[in-house]
C-alpha cells in the first residue's frame, strides 16, 4: 500500500507503527487497525480501530453456492469504508484475507477481481490450512504452560479450525465445515459432527491433562459473561451451563440479559454447541480465552515482513 506519508513515528530507538487487516468472514467482516510500539526485544500490539460490519455472507455461500447481487453490493460498500479508513489512519501497509464464505462461492473471484479494480485492495480467499497458521502467529501457545497439551478451537460462521499442539509443536490440525452460520440454517449433516467426534477422540487419546484454547466472537463473548479475570482460565463446563441457558432463551430475551448483538445473539448457541462438544470430546476442563482472531494474525505478520524477519 503506497502512501505519501505512512505512519511512522520515531523517538530515540524507538518507532510507532500502524498496520491493518481486513478479515472477511462467512458472519462478519472486520477492519482491525493496530499501533505497534516497535521495541526491540518486545514489541507492543494495540488496538487503535475495529470496524466490524455484519454481512452474513454465509447465508448465500452456503445456500445458494454463490453471492447475490444484494451481497456484493454490501461487500463493496464494505471493502470502499475500509480503504477511506486504511488512509486515514495512514498504516504502513495492510493486507485482506477472505475465508469460508468466499471460498464456496462459484462468483467469490469475480468478487475479488471487482474489488481490486474500484478499491485498490488485493483479497486474497485463503484455505482453511492458511487460516489455522495465520491464527497460530498470534503466537497464543508462547503464554501457555510448554508441559502440557493443548486444543486450539476456532469456531467462525462457516467453518471450524482445530489443532492439537505440545510444546509448540503441532501435532494435528483439521478444518471442519462446521459454522454458525451453518448451523443456523441447518446444513451440517450427522456424518460431519461424527467425523469430528472421531478425530477429536483419535488425536486426544494418549495426551492427558489437556487445556483449550478458544478464539472467536462468540466465546469471546461467552467469557465476557462468566465475569472471570482476563488471562484466567474457564472451565469448560459452564460452555454447557450457557448453552443450555441461551438455548432456552428467546432471541430477544438473549439480547437484552447480555447486551448481545442480534447477529451475535442468534448464532452464540451453535458456537456453545460445538465447543462444548469438541471440548468434551477431548476431556478438556478448562478453556484459555486470549481474544484474538485473524486479523490479529495478519497484523503480527505484517510487522515481522516490515522488519524482515
Amino acid at each position: 500500500m503506497q502512501h505519501t506519508r505512512p505512519f511512522v513515528h520515531k523517538t530515540k530507538n524507538v518507532e510507532y507503527l500502524k498496520f491493518g487487516a481486513i478479515d472477511i468472514g462467512s458472519n462478519a467482516a472486520r477492519l482491525l487497525i493496530s499501533s505497534v510500539v516497535d521495541e526491540v526485544e518486545n514489541p507492543f500490539f494495540k488496538k487503535a480501530s475495529l470496524v466490524r460490519v455484519p454481512l452474513r455472507l454465509g447465508h448465500d455461500a452456503f445456500l445458494y453456492g454463490k453471492m447475490t447481487d444484494y451481497s456484493i453490493g454490501r461487500i463493496m460498500h464494505t471493502m470502499h469504508a475500509y480503504k477511506h479508513l486504511l488512509e486515514a489512519h495512514e498504516v504502513v501497509d495492510f493486507k485482506a484475507y477472505a475465508t469460508s464464505a468466499m471460498r464456496e462461492s462459484e462468483n467469490g473471484k469475480e468478487i475479488v477481481k471487482r474489488i481490486k479494480k474500484e478499491t485498490g485492495i488485493k483479497l486474497e480467499i485463503i484455505t482453511g490450512k492458511k487460516e489455522a497458521e495465520i491464527l497460530y502467529s498470534t503466537q497464543i501457545a508462547d503464554k501457555m504452560d510448554a508441559t502440557k497439551p493443548y486444543l486450539y478451537v476456532d469456531v467462525g460462521g462457516g467453518s471450524t479450525e482445530i489443532s492439537f499442539f505440545y510444546n509448540n509443536v503441532v501435532l494435528a490440525s483439521r478444518s471442519f465445515k462446521i459454522g454458525t452460520v451453518r448451523l443456523l440454517n441447518d446444513m451440517v449433516k450427522k456424518e460431519t459432527w461424527n467425523s469430528l467426534e472421531k478425530w477429536i477422540k483419535t488425536h486426544a487419546a494418549n495426551l492427558n491433562n489437556m487445556a483449550g484454547i478458544g478464539t472467536g466472537g462468540n466465546i469471546n463473548k461467552l467469557f465476557k459473561m462468566s465475569g472471570l479475570p482476563l488471562g484466567s482460565e474457564m472451565p469448560t463446563a459452564y460452555i454447557g451451563e450457557r448453552y443450555e441457558e441461551l438455548i432456552n432463551m428467546t432471541l430477544a430475551e438473549r439480547i437484552r440479559k447480555y447486551n448481545m448483538k442480534i447477529d451475535r445473539a442468534d448464532v452464540i448457541i451453535h458456537a456453545a454447541n460445538i465447543y462444548k462438544n469438541v471440548f468434551e470430546w477431548a476431556n478438556c476442563e478448562g478453556v484459555f480465552v486470549p481474544k484474538v482472531g485473524v486479523a490479529d494474525g495478519v497484523v503480527r505478520l505484517l510487522y515481522k515482513e516490515y522488519k524482515g524477519v
